[in-house]
């Protein structure tokens, strides 16, 4: 399956969301600190229900410690400064996702290590902004899973 990495999470109920996210889909989450939110808010238990047990989450010190964990695989970042939509690519099973903080998304110092090519953006109307992180990760996801024939669903 693929890999979800969040990059300094701020809003509990959108982690959440992703916690629920990846128990349905068998992605494995990465949530890389430092944290907006405390592991066991209220609003993150309450958007990931009782999910929690059924998700694979790792949460890493810091974005160093995470790449290592994930190293040798192929690597997505997704930001609103992308020149390539997520559509085009074709994806395959061990790819990562890398979504940067709701308030500001991922620093540019963090996408200058990424290939042009594998810094994608998501279609949107021109006169907003972005679009919320859980939908966002969501939509990657699920492509790419389409993909696959959605291996391993019902």
């Amino acid at each position: 399956m693929f890999d979800l990495v969040l990059y300094q999470p701020e809003i509990p109920p959108n982690t959440g969301n992703l916690i629920r996210l990846a128990a349905n889909t068998g992605v494995r989450l990465h949530l890389v600190r430092p944290l907006g939110f405390d592991l066991s808010d209220r609003q993150l238990a309450r958007a990931g229900l009782d999910y929690h047990d059924l998700a694979r989450v790792t949460v890493h010190a810091d974005w160093s410690a995470c790449a290592t964990a994930l190293a040798g695989r192929r690597m997505f970042a997704l930001s609103v400064r992308g020149t390539r939509s997520f559509a085009e690519v074709t994806y395959a099973p061990g790819d990562v996702f890398v979504f940067g903080p709701e308030t500001r998304g991922l620093p540019q110092e963090m996408l200058d290590g990424f290939a042009a090519d594998a810094v994608l953006r998501i279609p949107m109307l021109p006169s907003n902004r972005s679009m919320n992180l859980a939908n966002s990760a969501s939509v990657v996801v699920f492509e790419a899973w389409r993909q696959q024939g959605f291996a391993g669903a019902v």
